[in-house]
């Protein structure tokens, strides 16, 4: 049996979580779980693949094993474990991405201002950076892609579960607001198969998602089609339900309720509008959602509660009609015209 850990061990291993996120960091650089797939090697072998060195390789590879990412075996072998595997690239659900982008020294840099942010409200990434996120990742493309990377690895998961977890209407036409390359609304149409979808974002995005592997799938181009533009302006009119997966929580209240207005103004009669983000739940159980809420601090946007939402939409002219959860850390927010 396990030896209970006291408040002062417990602290001890919470203040070194950054030990492990940088172990993971380094064997995902490595593409170690890559290595690993054809089966267990020799840490020499290992080594000389990876193009490190083998004594540093073992010792980084035995932390992440005490953790349960890679197993030691005998003779100084590893193998991938189920929490390893999600390291591989290229496969459903690869947390490779991800794992990468928030490591990287740019954004270890702006959790470093998270000090200068509480203390002066101010936004910690442009203290970091002297731009907002959105702006320095257009200035920097190779992180933009990386960026875009670990934002489709989060979404292979999340999409299928909130797909599964509304009822959308048939014989109906669904807007995808800011919706990327359109994974969400191809995972969407694909299980409605009665369903038309507008997939909306700024022009740059658009003309590639034109080029993606989403919405030109067989069944889902022809029922797909694409409109760019400003949310801000406007959107495009007609839908009977507007969507939105990580959209709100980039934008201050007022950035929110105009483009929610938007939505409004444009949606058939009896629309709804759907806001999927992580939704904060009270009380002090463990939650992504606060702990992504630092991160949005960080880039100057936020993650808010029930509540919350219910002030945002009444400001819009709308109701909140339901939080439905999914089998995801997301809930979506249903709203119609108030």
């Amino acid at each position: 049996m396990a030896k209970k850990l006291s408040p002062p061990e417990i602290m001890r291993n919470l203040a070194i979580g950054y030990w492990v996120s940088r172990l993971v960091y380094v064997a995902a650089k490595l593409k170690l779980a890559d290595l690993l797939k054809g089966g267990s090697r020799t840490v020499e072998d290992l080594a000389a693949a990876a193009d490190v060195q083998p004594a540093a390789l073992y010792r980084l590879l035995r932390a992440l094993a005490s953790v349960g990412i890679f197993a030691e075996t005998k003779g100084r072998r590893f193998k991938l474990t189920p929490l390893a595997a999600t390291l591989k690239t290229g496969v459903p659900d690869s947390m490779h991405a991800w794992t990468v982008m928030v490591n990287e020294p740019w954004m270890w840099d702006s959790w470093n201002a998270l000090d200068h942010g509480v203390k002066t409200g101010e936004m910690p990434f442009r203290k970091a950076h002297g731009v907002p996120f959105f702006q320095f990742l257009e200035q920097h493309p190779e992180d933009m892609k990386v960026f875009g990377e670990s934002m489709s690895s989060l979404s292979k998961v999340e999409n299928p579960a909130i797909a599964a977890a509304y009822t959308f209407p048939k014989n109906a036409t669904l807007v995808d607001v800011a919706g990327g390359h359109g994974s969400l609304l191809a995972a969407i149409l694909k299980a409605n198969p009665r369903l038309q979808g507008v997939l909306f974002d700024q022009p740059g995005v658009i003309a590639r998602a034109e080029k993606d592997q989403h919405v030109t799938a067989k069944g889902i181009a022809r029922r797909c089609r694409l409109e760019s533009g400003n949310f801000f302006e406007a959107v495009p009119t007609g839908g009977d339900a507007y969507i939105m997966k990580y959209i709100l929580h980039d934008w201050n209240d007022e950035e929110c309720v105009k483009i929610l207005s938007n939505c409004r103004a444009a949606m058939n009669e009896k629309g709804k509008v759907l806001v999927v983000d992580a939704v904060v739940s009270p009380g002090n159980d463990p939650s992504w959602g606060k702990l992504l809420d630092i991160q949005m601090l960080i880039i100057g946007g936020r993650e808010r509660t029930k509540a919350e939402f219910a002030a945002l939409f009444a400001a819009a002219g709308l109701k909140l009609t339901r939080v439905v959860p999914t089998k995801c850390a997301l809930s979506i927010v249903e709203g119609v015209r108030a």
